[in-house]
């Protein structure tokens, strides 16, 4: 397939404590949600000056993509995108389609399956699509859930490498430490829905056994032989829905005869406001409060090995690289290019178009 450009595509954030409300409402629109309960959140952006990192994060990533193309031999713009703040999906698609773009190959930066880490950005590029009148003049096609490059993993292999020997380092025995591979919480209805049926009955679904499927391999490369578990932050659903568990400071508090801890947000492709919040600030005060060694390790951002990763995605779709032949360094991988009809549905939302498929 030959493309036009990229489209690189977030989740956005305030760049000032005047945008912080605006945005917490267009990231909760349509749940009829007050702004007293709105500011309960809106103190995590205000503590740092109402400006999350991610916007910041993602102008860096698209450079580095930019020149990784260009050094690949790939003439391809980058237009960037994002579903809750400007740039927004409709204005990027807009420039590009004045710019006579007709193909893009996409760049969520989200690497897994589920509703919000992959569906809802295909019915976000649906609608934005829809909102500036291009269903017929632009195509968008998606690069394959990364959660299995190496590329993606060896940011976090060489973060863990590192950690551990500071833990060492600091006087703690490796029976003592234990690895704890953070990522963002998601219903379990929408778990046991994702991974396009092939995890069915199966605890967590798709979304967790991609996530355990990197943590076995990180391990594996970087610590074998000590303890770890996969953990959830970030849950934001009321009370009586159950998300996915243990939440990492409950799973601090359970822990017994360890002196030391290694934080991992295997989920997160940037240090945005959920990692510097949810595990630089309160998962450190819980591991403070209990004596704990804490690190936490970096995520990928703009890690030149992950910038390749992102170049061979795009590459793989214009060669049409056969499966067996694209890079992946776990046992269920690599994905898909096309999801599944259904894959990651919300049925809470209701049946939306999601592109980037043959079916929706």
């Amino acid at each position: 397939m030959a493309y036009d450009a990229v489209l690189l595509s977030g989740f956005g954030g305030p760049e000032g404590q005047q945008d912080v409300l605006p945005f917490l409402r267009n990231v909760t629109r349509g749940r009829g949600i007050p702004d007293d309960r709105l500011e309960a959140v809106a103190h995590h952006y205000r503590a740092f000056g109402g400006v999350s990192p991610i916007n910041e994060q993602n102008r860096e990533l698209k450079r580095a993509l930019r020149t990784a193309l260009a050094q690949a031999g790939l003439d391809l713009p980058v237009y960037w995108g994002n579903r809750n703040w400007a740039p927004y999906l409709d204005e990027a698609l807009e420039q590009a389609a004045k710019d006579g773009v007709r193909t893009m190959i996409a760049v969520p930066t989200s690497a897994y399956s589920s509703y919000s880490s992959c569906r809802q950005y295909r019915e976000d590029w649906a609608d934005a699509l829809e909102a500036s009148g291009l269903q017929s003049t632009l195509q968008i096609d998606k690069v394959r859930q990364f959660f299995s490059h190496p590329g993606f993993i060896q940011p976090f292999i060489d973060g863990v490498r590192e950690a551990v020997a500071a833990a060492l380092q600091a006087g703690h025995d490796p029976a003592a430490t234990e690895v704890l591979f953070s990522t963002h919480s998601i219903p379990t209805d929408d778990a046991a829905r994702s991974g396009a049926g092939l995890f069915t009955g199966v605890e967590g679904g798709g979304y967790a056994a991609q996530h355990l499927a990197v943590a076995e391999e990180v391990m594996a490369k970087a610590a074998p032989g000590l303890a770890w578990q996969l953990v959830y932050q970030s849950r934001s659903g009321p009370p009586s829905q159950p998300w996915l568990e243990p939440d990492i400071n409950d799973a601090l508090e359970a822990l017994r005869g360890r002196t030391a801890v290694v934080v991992v947000p295997i989920g997160f492709v940037s240090d945005h406001m959920e990692v510097m919040w949810d595990l630089d600030t309160e998962a450190h005060e819980t591991a403070s409060r209990l004596g704990l060694w804490f690190a936490r390790t970096p995520t990928p951002g703009t890690h030149p090995d992950f910038v390749d990763a992102l170049v061979d995605l795009v590459q793989e779709r214009i060669a049409g690289r056969a499966a067996g032949e694209r890079a992946n360094a776990t046992s269920i991988g690599p994905w898909f290019d096309v999801c599944r009809p259904g894959c990651c549905e919300n049925p809470r939302l209701g049946f939306k178009p999601a592109i980037a498929g043959l079916q929706p």
